[in-house]
């Protein structure tokens, strides 16, 4: 899958799971280990792990590999690694804090 494609699959499928605030932010030049993030929110740390979750499952089901899955624990914040694009499912709180969009758009 291009990287564009995974994109909008990953944009799909948040969407799918309702996720809050849902940002794609191209890294392109900017990341020598990636091409685009994706930032979203839940509600709950339940609402964080079960869009993870969704996402993880549908990505195997379409036959794509997870680098790298962390934060599933607590579910303050789960980053899930497709490769070409990397998922940030955050709390409010913790997306405020560390305010990833800001940080990669500079």
């Amino acid at each position: 899958m291009q990287a564009q494609e995974l994109l909008s699959f990953v944009l799909d499928k948040m969407d799918d799971m309702k996720a809050k605030d849902i940002t794609p932010v191209d890294v392109k030049g900017k990341s020598n280990v990636t091409e685009a993030m994706v930032i979203c929110s839940g509600t709950s740390n339940r609402h964080t792990r079960s869009i993870a979750d969704y996402l993880v499952k549908e990505a195997k089901k379409a036959g794509l590999s997870i680098l790298g899955i962390e934060g599933t624990g607590s579910g303050e914040w789960v980053l899930i690694d497709l490769g070409d694009v990397i998922a940030h499912v955050m709390q409010e709180e913790s997306r405020s804090f560390y305010q990833l969009e800001k940080l990669w758009s500079a």
